[in-house]
């Protein structure tokens, strides 16, 4: 098993937090026919976080970083959990017990699972953690 085919590149984007900004991020990826897998935003202090999962994060890091924004990646995970009560916690308890601090998480429901995409201070030892326990994470090329 290589964790690496399990880390995913999330691009943030720190704006000011004022009518208009997601539009703006949100047009200029339609315009390089960037799609948004996933998202979350943040606020604080008159600024906003728009973190997201995109097809294509090496163009969508171009196109914002041309238009003035202030963008960076981080690795993440996204990880399946049970739709049901208890699904959080199993992978809460997990990393917990590894001493894995998740540092930030947001999370999406389908058919079949649920799946949080979570920020954690050791990503390579989240990954064997959670495969060694059973756990089921999406390579990061599903969000290529």
């Amino acid at each position: 098993m290589d964790v690496k085919n399990y880390i995913i590149r999330q691009i943030s984007v720190f704006s000011e937090n004022k009518p208009g900004r997601l539009a703006a991020i949100a047009r200029a990826f339609q315009e390089e026919k960037i799609n948004i897998l996933a998202f979350s935003i943040a606020e604080a202090n008159g600024f906003g976080v728009v973190r997201a999962l995109v097809n294509h994060p090496d163009k969508a890091f171009q196109k914002l970083t041309s238009l003035g924004y202030n963008v960076a990646f981080t690795d993440v995970i996204a990880v399946k959990m049970k739709d049901e009560p208890g699904g959080l916690f199993e992978i809460a308890h997990i990393l917990g017990e590894a001493g894995i601090n998740m540092e930030y998480a947001y999370a999406y429901s389908g058919k079949d699972a649920a799946v949080m995409i979570i920020r954690v201070d050791h990503v390579e030892e989240a990954v064997s953690r959670l495969i060694a326990h059973g756990g089921t994470l999406l390579e990061s090329s599903v969000f290529c």
